[in-house]
């Protein structure tokens, strides 16, 4: 189901709760919602829908991808960047790193380990800021 993007500073500022199996419902909301912005959009937090649970939505190489419960384990490479947002208004300056290696959880609940660099680890940077409370 597409939903509304949260657009409330409040909301957003607050630190996002674990996912569980529970919430593969939210995961598929969370994709329904950034395909329906693919034109304007590459990535989702699901506090951008107003859920707020440990999930992440992005496109990787052509293909969208969900993490439960995501977390940069190693990061290298610092940049600085200007990102804008679905639910912040304007652009803003952040750090970012080139290559991050992420551990998360898949739909199964099963832990998983990878790296990524490039504008796909800078989507994943943005989108865990947002599990965090960070807003850029």
């Amino acid at each position: 189901m597409i939903r509304e993007i949260c657009r409330d500073p409040f909301f957003l500022a607050r630190k996002s709760e674990p996912a569980t199996a529970d919430d593969l419902g939210v995961a598929q909301d969370l994709l329904d919602t950034l395909a329906a912005h693919r034109e304007g959009c590459v990535g989702m937090a699901a506090n951008m829908i107003g859920v707020g649970k440990r999930i992440i939505a992005f496109e990787s190489d052509g293909a969208y991808m969900v993490m439960f419960n995501p977390v940069i384990v190693k990061q290298s490479g610092p940049y600085e960047v200007e990102e804008g947002c679905l639910s912040l208004a304007g652009v803003r300056k952040t750090k970012r790193f080139r290559t991050i290696k992420v551990q998360w959880q898949n739909e199964k609940f099963q832990s998983r380990i990878r790296t990524f660099s490039g504008f796909t680890a800078q989507i994943i940077q943005h989108e865990i800021d947002h599990c965090e409370g960070v807003l850029i």
